[in-house]
C-alpha cells in the first residue's frame, strides 16, 4: 500500500446480462488522486495470494459472494510515481445482475452495457478500465 518500490494490485470484471460494473471511490487520494468510473480493485494484503485478494474485494466493496474468478491477464508497467505495478485482472461472470451492497469506500457501482460504457474521460487513469475491458472481450 505505502511501498515505495512496487504496487500491487487486483481488479476483477464483472459481467451479467451484456453489461459490465464499474464504481467510483470515496478517496481519490488512496486512487493516485484520480477521480471517476474503476473495475472494482484493491491493493493486494502482505502475503495475499491476488486470487484471494479479488474475491476479498468482490465482498468487501460490493457486498456479493464472488462468482467464480478467472485470471485473464497481468500487466506490469511502471507507474507515474516511478514504482512497478503488477495488476491482476480478473474476470466473474454472473447468471445476472445481483442487488449490491456497497462497503464504505465505494461512492457509487453502476452496470454499463458493453456497447455504452463511459467515454475515456470520465474513466480514470485516461480510460484505464476501458482498455482492459476490451483486452478481456477479445
Amino acid at each position: 500500500m505505502g511501498c515505495s518500490v512496487h504496487k500491487l494490485v487486483a481488479d476483477v470484471a464483472l459481467y451479467a446480462d451484456g453489461e459490465v460494473l464499474l464504481v467510483k471511490y470515496e478517496d481519490a487520494k488512496k486512487y493516485d488522486g484520480q477521480a471517476g468510473w474503476f473495475l472494482p480493485d484493491d491493493y493486494l494484503r502482505r502475503v495475499e495470494h491476488p486470487a484471494d485478494a479479488a474475491a476479498r474485494l468482490v465482498r468487501e466493496q460490493l457486498g456479493i459472494e464472488p462468482p467464480q474468478l478467472v485470471l485473464a491477464e497481468i500487466e506490469s508497467f511502471a507507474g507515474n510515481d516511478g514504482t512497478w505495478h503488477l495488476i491482476f485482472h480478473y474476470r466473474g461472470d454472473l447468471a445476472e445482475r445481483v442487488a449490491l451492497d456497497c462497503g464504505p469506500s465505494v461512492a457509487e457501482a453502476h452496470w454499463f452495457g458493453l456497447s455504452d460504457l463511459p467515454p475515456a474521460a470520465e474513466v480514470a487513469h485516461h480510460g484505464w478500465a476501458l482498455d482492459v475491458i476490451g483486452k478481456m472481450l477479445v
